[in-house]
């Protein structure tokens, strides 16, 4: 009998190319960034909710809880920005809102 599973392949050339030139993948930034803001704040990145990349690096959106609270719906989060070089060090962050789990954000799209 002949195995016919495959493995799937990641068709992403941009991550392809970054790493044949050098460069961290897509997702290697992103787990080297939340590591790096979790060792300079020592607060755990719960998501990464917006990333992108730049023309010094990359610039993503963090959120962290800042304060647990019973019930956790009212447990205060922040979003931070986070700045990275292209090699993927971290070069600067900053909190940008900070918000109440429970609470639905009144904007619509867009950064926060």
């Amino acid at each position: 009998m002949t195995n016919t599973s495959r493995t799937p392949k990641n068709h992403d050339s941009d991550d392809d190319n970054a790493r044949a030139g050098g460069r961290p993948s897509t997702m290697e930034v992103l787990r080297e960034a939340r590591a790096q803001f979790t060792e300079l704040t020592g607060l755990a990145a719960e998501s990464v909710s917006s990333f992108e990349r730049t023309e010094d690096g990359w610039t993503l959106q963090i959120e962290v809880l800042e304060l647990a609270r019973v019930p956790d719906t009212m447990s205060l989060l922040a979003s931070y920005e986070v700045d990275l070089a292209t090699d993927g060090e971290l070069t600067g962050y900053r909190r940008v809102r900070r918000y109440e789990r429970g609470r639905a954000d009144a904007r619509t799209g867009g950064r926060a």
